[in-house]
């Protein structure tokens, strides 16, 4: 069975968006179960915390708001852009070191293209910095044989459980991992339930305590993990999503037509399906939809299909 989220447009459904999704208990134990959750999916960004375990586990030396900024897919606002040139920085790098392509930051009163702009310029920031550490050469830190990267691909295997189906480029340029949605859904459970200092747990606790440098300031996820004690979000392209709690409740969301515009009713459906009834949901179950400046209809879940 799927999930099916409507586009509303005055009174009549003008478009239809399929769902896939999958929600575990503190235990690990299925909740729900929607659509083919064991087929390899692409998670795209939704990896990065998990990526950036691999760079901890490699001796990337950050914490806290830089770490966070390392398993980011920022907007490129101001203190995002400078937390990328302090880990450039720290590691003695320059910009031009990047190999993410330019790009325009999501606050488009900046009308510049830049490397550094990108919102995956965090992540490249922190790959770089994990390659001068072990005197790694930097000028194809992207390649998918290059020890950084042979290590990122071993701890995604190990903490979702799977061997990698299939190997991609992703939008930035880096290796791009396919693995099934119970395989994310593991591995962020493995994020929470970690040690206390462990590679894992850091990244969880970087993340839950820096909403804002995981995403924005007015992103949904940050607007989550803000009003939601214990919760850490992260948003990929394609329409994924995945999540998990402290205490080890876990789940992960994939629009089949890859529409981000589906993907938050379906995660606040998901958070509610494991007992979650913050008011902040509330203003993120529908999306608004405008026609000449004033709302005129909504994106919502509306049910389930076989």
């Amino acid at each position: 069975m799927s999930l099916v989220v409507e586009v509303v447009r005055s009174g009549f459904v003008e478009s239809t968006h399929l769902a896939r999704m999958l929600t575990v208990s503190a235990d690990g134990a299925p909740v729900q179960a929607y659509g083919a959750v064991h087929v390899p999916a692409s998670p795209r960004s939704s990896l990065k915390p998990v990526q950036a375990v691999g760079m901890l586990r490699n001796g990337l030396d950050l914490d806290g708001e830089l770490l966070a900024l390392a398993a980011a897919s920022h907007s490129g606002e101001p203190f995002h852009v400078a937390g990328v040139r302090r880990i450039l920085a720290g590691a003695g790098a320059e910009e031009s070191a990047l190999r993410c392509p330019e790009d325009y930051p999501e606050d488009r009163t900046v009308t510049d293209r830049a490397r550094v702009l990108m919102n995956c310029s965090g992540k490249h920031a922190a790959m770089l910095a994990t390659c001068l550490v072990n005197d790694w050469p930097t000028g194809n830190y992207l390649d998918p044989v290059h020890p950084l990267q042979r290590g990122i691909r071993a701890t995604v295997e190990e903490l979702t459980g799977e061997r990698v189906a299939a190997s991609g480029v992703d939008g930035c340029g880096a290796p791009l991992f396919f693995v099934s949605m119970l395989g994310v859904t593991k591995a962020f459970r493995a994020l929470a339930l970690a040690a206390p200092g462990s590679h894992e747990r850091r990244v969880f606790d970087a993340m839950r305590t820096n909403p804002e440098w995981t995403s924005g300031t007015t992103r949904p996820e940050a607007r989550l993990m803000r009003a939601v004690p214990g919760l850490v979000a992260k948003v990929g392209a394609e329409g994924f999503d995945a999540f998990v709690f402290e205490d080890g409740r876990a789940g992960t969301v994939k629009i089949e037509d890859g529409s981000p515009r589906a993907r938050t009713p379906v995660t606040v459906a998901a958070l509610r399906g494991l007992g979650l009834d913050a008011p902040e949901l509330a203003g993120l179950a529908t999306t608004p939809l405008y026609g000449g400046g004033r709302p005129v209809g909504e994106i919502r879940l509306r049910s389930i299909v076989p």
